[in-house]
């Protein structure tokens, strides 16, 4: 079975149901918990890299300093050709690893079951090729790509970020959504945090729970199609 190295930045921010779904389809994920000191290896080893979200920047060095070995594992990667699939701050650290930027704080944020846009250079795209023109993925964040690196295929948008998902090369994807989680990590959040930021919890299940079925389908697929990637590496 093949395997992929997955970095896990904080307690609560496991693989879920995307782990389970490459399982399923032949990838076995190895989990580090960077957060509690698991050390990483210094090269790329596995099949594959999957790094997974967290409440930092991408070079919050002094409060998670298994970043700076995260960036430098994730670079070589993506120089090797090794697939890798980054997920919130994967997504934003794969960016700035390849040259685009990064900002904290950057707009408005984006909590709960939030519309995509395909955009066309999806078209030509192993993973985003075919998915609906509009679809449906929990997020939680206000940290945001700025700009893309260099040369990258810009694959989704959303209306207030528009860099939800982009591609480095052949086989590096990034995201700003958490295709991992569905519906029941939206009723997890801490309701009196959700308040105090005057949303409304109740509703943010229930948008999630009817958006749910659509969107579980696409990240399916798309999980599907980056564990055959790493399969035929």
């Amino acid at each position: 079975m093949a395997r992929v190295l997955v970095v896990q930045n904080h307690r609560g921010g496991g693989p879920g149901r995307f782990g389970d779904w490459l399982r399923a389809d032949g990838v076995s994920p190895d989990v580090v918990h960077a957060y509690a000191g698991a050390p990483l290896p210094r090269r790329p080893g596995h099949d594959g890299v999957l790094v997974l979200g967290g409440g930092y920047l991408p070079d919050d060095d002094v409060r998670a300093p298994w970043l700076a070995p995260t960036r430098v594992l994730v670079a070589q990667a993506v120089e090797r050709g090794v697939p890798v699939f980054g997920i919130c701050l994967g997504g934003q650290l794969l960016a700035q690893v390849a040259g685009g930027t990064v900002r904290g704080e950057h707009g408005e944020p984006e909590v709960g079951s939030t519309p995509l846009t395909l955009r066309p250079e999806a078209g030509a795209d192993p993973l985003f090729r075919g998915l609906p023109e509009r679809v449906t993925a929990v997020e939680h964040h206000v940290d945001a790509v700025t700009a893309l690196p260099p040369g990258a295929a810009w694959l989704m948008a959303s209306e207030r970020c528009p860099y939800q998902a982009f591609r480095v090369g052949e086989r590096a994807w990034g995201v700003q959504f958490h295709p991992e989680a569905g519906a029941d990590r939206v009723r997890s959040w801490d309701a009196g945090r959700l308040r105090a930021r005057g949303l409304d919890p109740v509703e943010l299940s229930r948008r999630a729970e009817l958006d749910e079925p659509a969107a579980e389908a696409v990240w399916r697929e798309v999980a599907r199609r980056f564990a055959a990637v790493v399969v035929g590496s």
